[in-house]
């Protein structure tokens, strides 16, 4: 399950995708107009999606948010791992956040692991084909 965090991202950047190429960056008090979103939590997940490189940010009175790259370059699976981290529901089947499992003896004989591996890549699948440009 996706955390309220990403969520509340997903909708950000899907206003900041349906502007994207306009001239002007958008405000935090724009982007709350158009989906209501709590101001400090959105501003708190902005700065931590300009910092994973999703956006970029001016200063000054035309100053806000815009979108680093085009939609279509940014697939969901990008997001969700920079707010929530592991897509996998195991850290023993995580691509990117690989950990072997504590109480397991051998990820060889390991039943419970070749189904967590299913679930990652049906997952996966949706994740990484599904772009920003696909939920404007």
């Amino acid at each position: 399950m996706i955390s309220k965090k990403t969520k509340y991202a997903l909708k950000a950047l899907r206003i900041l995708a349906k502007h994207f190429g306009e001239n002007s960056p958008m405000t935090v008090p724009d982007i709350i107009a158009e989906e209501s979103l709590p101001r400090r939590f959105l501003e708190s997940i902005l700065l931590d999606l300009r910092r994973g490189g999703i956006l970029q940010s001016s200063q000054g009175k035309n100053g806000g948010y815009f979108l680093k790259e085009s939609p279509n370059q940014i697939p969901l699976a990008r997001l969700i791992r920079l707010i929530d981290g592991p897509i996998a529901p195991t850290l023993c089947v995580s691509l990117h956040f690989y950990g072997k499992c504590d109480d397991c003896v051998s990820e060889e004989t390991c039943k419970i692991r070749p189904l967590m591996m299913k679930v990652r890549d049906a997952n996966l699948n949706v994740y990484e084909n599904v772009t920003l440009a696909d939920i404007i």
